[in-house]
């Protein structure tokens, strides 16, 4: 986080913590570390923006390797449904192939049984 300062009327804080009992060096020195406290722990317009456009960034890198790994997938899916065509195209094939012949051998031996 950057360094800017955050509004924070040090002297009216002074004035509250002697008015409540403080010395006024207790109220001082007691301002000065809320100051440093605020300071460096709470975030910016610049820290927010910075991690606004970080978080941008990340998003859109997400997207596009999602966007990727979704193209990856379809692709993979497209070639396995092709081989799985192919091979049902084999297996019918075959078996018309295998029919035929029995076919042509069951029509043989009737004709020799004739």
């Amino acid at each position: 986080m950057t360094q800017e300062a955050v509004p924070f009327d040090t002297h009216r804080f002074v004035q509250n913590l002697v008015a409540a009992g403080f010395t006024e060096k207790q109220a001082e020195a007691l301002a000065y570390e809320q100051v440093n406290l605020l300071n460096s722990n709470l975030a910016t317009k610049t820290d927010i923006e910075a991690l606004r456009l970080a978080t941008q960034s990340d998003n859109e890198a997400l997207r596009l390797a999602t966007q990727s790994g979704i193209e990856t997938l379809r692709l993979s899916t497209e070639a396995k449904i092709e081989r799985a065509k192919f091979e049902t195209v084999k297996w019918l094939i075959g078996a018309m192939i295998a029919q035929s012949a029995l076919i042509i051998g069951l029509t043989v031996t009737l004709s020799k049984l004739l």
